[in-house]
């Protein structure tokens, strides 16, 4: 079975888990209340911040088609050529 990192990555379960599974080894070991508080900020920032990387990325590479141009940006659908698009009008 593979993993697929990136959608776990993104996933705010995921972070959320490792956020309780953190304060939980936290709370085992007797650190103070405000040490687990900044532990799991901290946590919780990076996996926002992973999360925010992951997607965007996945985003742009979808919004790129085959030949590296933005689709978004020239209005053509991805395989769709100037011709066709002339032709519609």
């Amino acid at each position: 079975m593979k993993i697929n990192w990136v959608k776990k990555l993104s996933s705010r379960k995921f972070w959320v888990a490792l956020v309780a599974l953190v304060a939980a080894i936290a709370a085992v070991f007797k650190f103070s209340d405000e040490t687990v508080a900044q532990i799991t900020s901290v946590i919780s920032a990076a996996g926002v911040l992973v999360a925010y990387i992951l997607c965007e990325g996945y985003v742009d590479a979808k919004a790129l088609d085959g030949s590296g141009n933005k689709s978004a940006e020239d209005g053509n659908t991805p395989g769709e050529s100037d011709e066709v698009k002339t032709n519609a009008l």
